[in-house]
């Protein structure tokens, strides 16, 4: 059959990019066309996110999209980092400048939220992991601070559904998407109105949902003219990327418990594929989110801080002019001294601090251990930490499915740190299976192709991931010494 193309739009939290998926009936193939930084701006005091900017980057990677594919181009779909979002007037203006989920602004937000409505509540009827960050905080944070912009607000949009209204002018909130809000009812699949109302907040602007896969509509006129791609659909892919990744996760099982997944990346996103929601008492007590998939799946995972530490003491070594790249890193941290500090990686003080090696530092320093001191030191320190929350994480996943996982599969940019899948595979003492690295990419994309009528099924799409990329495998080794370091960690993160 002639080749096709699909376009994924696809932005993470410190880059974004343009990618094609050439299809040719049997396997895909990704390219990359246009990659962009994304990172937050510093507006003021405040932290937000340049969307114009974003979406002149997204334009000109479509452009060049269409000047290398042409015609072949079928279909193109927005996937982005979850909770934030950007308000419309009725004149379809933005209003404010949308905020980045890092800003300080919801600082403070739970006990204020669990005044009006009960902890226990809030999650029956989302069944969401408690963050400040989630979008129920933003948009309480936007009643307290600027009421009259939210009275003003036709329509919601969280980040994928903005880029694609400008795309075609649909204004629809993709399901996977709108999950990660915490104002989304798990078992009707659609908003929680009572919960807003209890809270206060207004819900004339919440737009209706719609499935992943669902077609919206042609590229407006005026933007086929610019791009040179007329008549190409824009397909909502599972635009939440975590749940574009685990659509291309290689495994055979789909809607079971036995194996476990790691989005890995600026987030770690850990967790399992199941056919309902967990609500129970129990994943209330661990804090689990239950998060929407396709094929009306859900993933029941904890959002880890992952990445993000690395990233962050990168960004300070370069400021004081020690250049290194994330392989030079990884090479430093494996001939630091193992399991010598640890720190628990979702304590607010990692969320946004300006000196991340101080930060480090400050905690090792507060919880009477060696301070790490070099670069390759606060890099083991941070790769360490995060397999040991992978592995608190798994026990908390077999205890609420009652179910043995027998694997870990790691998908997402964070798969190329050999070093740090080894010390997953060790401390969780499990097979860790890693790639596609390009996995959200090719969930977008496949998503789009069975738009198109050409794959029938979520287990096809995943036989296409198969056939179509490489794995790599990692076996577990000696796990006295990470079972020593387990029961630190647990200590850590009850006293912090």
């Amino acid at each position: 059959m002639p080749k096709k193309v699909y376009l994924a739009v696809d932005l993470g939290a410190e880059s974004g990019r343009v990618m094609a998926g050439i299809w040719n009936g049997k396997k895909l193939r990704i390219e990359e066309v246009h990659r962009f930084a994304s990172g937050g701006t510093m507006l003021g005091e405040s932290l937000r996110w340049d969307v114009l900017r974003l979406w002149g980057e997204i334009e000109s990677g479509l452009t060049l999209a269409g000047k290398i594919y042409g015609k072949q181009i079928v279909s193109v779909g927005a996937d982005t980092w979850g909770v934030d979002f950007v308000l419309l007037n009725k004149q379809e203006e933005i209003l404010g400048q949308p905020y980045h989920y890092r800003d300080a602004r919801t600082r403070g937000a739970l006990p204020r939220t669990f005044k009006k409505v009960p902890r226990a509540e809030i999650y029956a009827q989302t069944g969401l992991q408690f963050m400040e960050l989630n979008s129920l905080y933003q948009l309480l944070a936007w009643q307290e601070q600027s009421p009259a912009i939210l009275e003003a607000t036709a329509t919601l949009l969280f980040m994928p559904d903005f880029f694609h209204w400008a795309m075609c002018g649909a204004k629809r909130a993709e399901f996977t998407i709108a999950s990660t809000s915490q104002f989304v009812d798990p078992l009707k699949r659609d908003w929680s109105l009572p919960l807003l109302n209890k809270l206060g907040l207004p819900t004339h602007f919440l737009p209706k949902i719609v499935q992943p896969g669902t077609t919206l509509g042609t590229f407006r006129k005026s933007l086929a003219e610019r791009t040179g791609l007329a008549g190409v659909k824009v397909v909502a892919p599972p635009s939440h990327d975590t749940a574009s990744a685990i659509a291309g996760v290689p495994t055979s099982n789909t809607g079971t418990a036995n194996w476990a997944y790691i989005s890995s990346g600026t987030w770690s996103l850990m967790g399992v594929e199941l056919k309902k929601a967990v609500l129970t008492p129990r994943a209330l007590e661990l804090n689990m989110t239950n998060e929407g998939g396709i094929d009306g799946t859900y993933r029941l995972l904890k959002n880890i801080m992952g990445l993000w530490l690395v990233q962050q003491c990168k960004r300070s070594f370069d400021a004081a002019g020690k250049k290194y790249d994330y392989a030079q890193l990884a090479a430093l941290a494996a001939l630091a001294k193992p399991l010598r500090s640890i720190v628990n990686l979702n304590d607010p003080r990692f969320l946004n601090p300006p000196d991340m090696p101080k930060a480090i530092q400050d905690f090792c320093r507060k919880t009477k251990q060696p301070v790490p001191q070099t670069p390759g030191e606060l890099v083991r320190c941070a790769y360490e930490s995060l397999a040991l929350k992978y592995r608190e994480t798994l026990a908390s996943l077999e205890e609420l499915t009652c179910e043995p996982i027998e694997v870990i599969h790691i998908v997402g940019g964070g798969s190329r740190s050999a070093l740090l899948n080894q010390f997953t595979a060790d401390a969780c003492q499990r097979l860790v299976v890693t790639g596609p690295i390009e996995a959200t990419a090719m969930g977008n994309i496949l998503t789009q192709i069975r738009a198109d009528g050409e794959l029938a099924s979520l287990g096809e799409m995943r036989e296409i991931v198969r056939k179509s990329s490489e794995v790599e495998r990692y076996k577990p080794g000696a796990s006295a010494a990470w079972n020593d370091a387990a029961g630190l960690f647990s200590n850590l993160c009850e006293r912090s």
